[in-house]
């Protein structure tokens, strides 16, 4: 800037330049946490790509949990979980390994696998931790007792890495799912 230009030109332009340079270094740091949630996303989907046969899901110690999670409201399906009870209790969430598996019936049988279900106890959590858990960037959901599930006080965060959500990435009902087994095949 030149010297002879007035002091409040030159102070707007400073105040110019620093909101520009502030919204950059912003943008760079969605960025980078979007990059870091999709690398994290990456290393489950790379964790889970086994269990696309449902023979090594079971061998891992995955079962079946309940039914098929259906709503005849609009809003999709959760599907049906295969869940290792073993760590559900354990008061820890691992990315790389989630509480269950979630898996759409296909038409003529089989399932497919559309997502993973991370879940902990309450209590168990809340023994250790002074706020829900989180991961990639999203908080838990809380589900009460009296659950359809019969289970006590809970926390879970759907991932739908295999079958894409319209109503979004962990949202714990996808439209595009169905318990009917006549899921897209594609």
């Amino acid at each position: 800037m030149s010297p002879s230009l007035p002091r409040t030109a030159r102070l707007r332009g400073i105040v110019i330049g620093l909101v520009a340079v502030g919204s950059l270094l912003v943008l760079i740091g969605q960025t980078v946490a979007i990059a870091g949630g999709q690398g994290e996303l990456a290393g489950v989907r790379q964790a889970t790509d086994k269990f696309h046969n449902l023979k090594a899901a079971e061998h891992a110690g995955y079962g079946p949990f309940y039914i098929c999670t259906d709503e005849n409201t609009g809003l999709g399906a959760m599907g049906q979980h295969y869940v290792r009870g073993d760590i559900v209790g354990d008061g820890a969430i691992n990315p790389l390994t989630p509480e269950a598996l979630v898996y759409e019936p296909m038409p003529g049988g089989g399932l497919r696998l559309v997502g993973v279900e991370y879940v902990v106890f309450k209590d168990a959590w809340d023994a250790n931790h002074a706020s829900p858990p989180q991961l990639f960037g999203h908080t838990f959901f809380e589900i009460k007792a009296g659950n359809r599930y019969g289970l006590p006080d809970f926390y879970e965060l759907h991932a739908w890495i295999w079958r894409p959500n319209p109503s979004g990435m962990f949202q714990n009902w996808n439209p595009k799912v169905t318990c009917r087994g006549n899921g897209d095949p594609a």
